[in-house]
């Protein structure tokens, strides 16, 4: 029988007594990063969706960690939040996304490791803005700049506004005329990011006591050659797992991604990935564990 999204979860993670039918997502975004819903109404749409266990993995920093849980308690609301991160790293030509669960964000190293990011995700957002004004778009930078607020500010923010004036008809084209990555060069506005490496990233992780999961393996565009590749490097700076679930995975791909998990002693983690709601993905749905995946958070006991 498959571990489901619903699966027993260890109880010194839950803070209960013995093992508990529990829904676990643990990759959720919020507005304190490229997510459109803030810390408390993630945690609320959470609740509606009976999710037990929410990890929130923003990008660079865990700016909502403290908001969220803070809420959680103000609302006596029994859901176990797990202290989690996304870190942008550069491996190849490729930019790597690197989740960090069950960190401590007090942690030196992971703040250092943040304000180091955060500085790099300032500089690429004013080159992308300089960029942007040469295209005929002046105010682009300003506006993504408000609209990210106290959080990271990444493409999504510049891709958004463009929508919004009107200079392209949907986010998804803002990527592909102007902030996109194609080809070796990328488009007119692309900026290369000056992000760490994979081993920084998890190095960090964990010195914050944490897990270091490689987020969403299938979306790197990656030929079967490449992301092998990727997945023996990630290995063998300890990377401790990978994401094998995704909502929109078919099962041909979660069978590839347990087997580089079994090939190469690495950890199962699952998530949605969500940024706001849609149609075709929400926090929890499709999370199915398969048979004889090492779960992350058997880590974590």
């Amino acid at each position: 029988m498959a571990l489901l999204s619903t699966t027993d979860f260890p109880h010194q993670i839950v803070e209960t007594e013995g093992f508990a039918h529990k829904r676990i997502d643990l990759h959720s975004h919020t507005n304190c990063s490229d997510g459109t819903l803030t810390p408390q109404t993630l945690i609320d749409r959470a609740v509606n969706f009976q999710i037990d266990v929410l990890a929130i993995t923003d990008h660079d920093t865990v700016a909502g960690l403290d908001i969220a849980q803070k809420y959680i308690e103000e609302q006596n609301i029994s859901l176990k939040l797990i202290n989690g991160i996304e870190i942008s790293t550069a491996w190849q030509g490729f930019e790597i996304h690197i989740v960090g669960l069950n960190i401590d964000t007090n942690n030196d190293a992971l703040k250092t490791l943040i304000e180091k990011q955060q500085q790099a995700r300032e500089q690429r957002a004013l080159s992308m803005g300089e960029k942007l004004a040469k295209c005929g778009f002046p105010d682009v930078y300003a506006d993504a700049k408000e609209m990210a607020g106290e959080g990271s500010i990444t493409r999504a923010h510049f891709a958004k506004v463009l929508h919004q004036q009107g200079h392209v008809n949907t986010m998804q084209q803002a990527f592909d005329k102007y902030i996109g990555k194609k080809g070796s060069k990328g488009q007119r506005a692309y900026v290369k990011p000056n992000w760490c490496s994979i081993e920084e990233a998890v190095q960090a992780i964990h010195h914050a006591g944490g897990s270091a999961v490689m987020a969403h393996p299938i979306r790197y565009d990656l030929t079967a050659k490449w992301l092998r590749r990727l997945i023996v490097h990630f290995s063998e700076v300890a990377g401790d797992g990978l994401e094998v679930v995704l909502p929109q995975m078919n099962p041909e791909q979660r069978r590839k991604m347990l087997a580089y998990c079994q090939e190469y002693n690495l950890h199962a983690s699952m998530g949605s990935d969500f940024h706001y709601p849609n149609k075709w993905s929400d926090l929890g749905r499709n999370l199915t564990m398969p048979v004889g995946a090492k779960p992350v958070w058997a880590q974590w006991q």
